[in-house]
């Protein structure tokens, strides 16, 4: 389960990085659950094309994270204001709350 919640939040965050074909035939195998098989017939490409494919993905999105940080950053902030909570009055806890689900969605 975890590495589905990894792959999603490098996706969320750095996909836009990726080309359009990638971007395609990673959500469709990745968050779609397509088999390499389906997605190979599906786009015009040899299964192992897609294997590599979904490979090179995860490491170039795992290398954008590695430079950039932004989800390391993001988690960051996210643990802050659920840790300050609590010390926060109604209206601040409301806050938090609101950009917390926004973080989230």
């Amino acid at each position: 389960m975890e590495k589905i919640v990894e792959k999603t939040l490098l996706f969320d965050f750095y996909g836009e990085l990726l080309t359009a074909h990638q971007q395609e035939i990673y959500e469709s195998v990745v968050f779609n659950d397509m088999s390499l098989s389906e997605a190979a017939e599906e786009y015009g490409i040899s299964r192992q094309g897609v294997h590599d494919l979904i490979r090179r993905c995860d490491r170039s999105l795992q290398e954008y994270e590695n430079k950039l940080h932004m989800i390391e950053r993001f988690e960051k902030i996210r643990k802050k204001l659920v840790a300050f909570r609590p010390q926060a009055d109604e209206k601040t806890q409301a806050f938090i709350d609101e950009i917390t689900e926004d973080l989230e969605s």
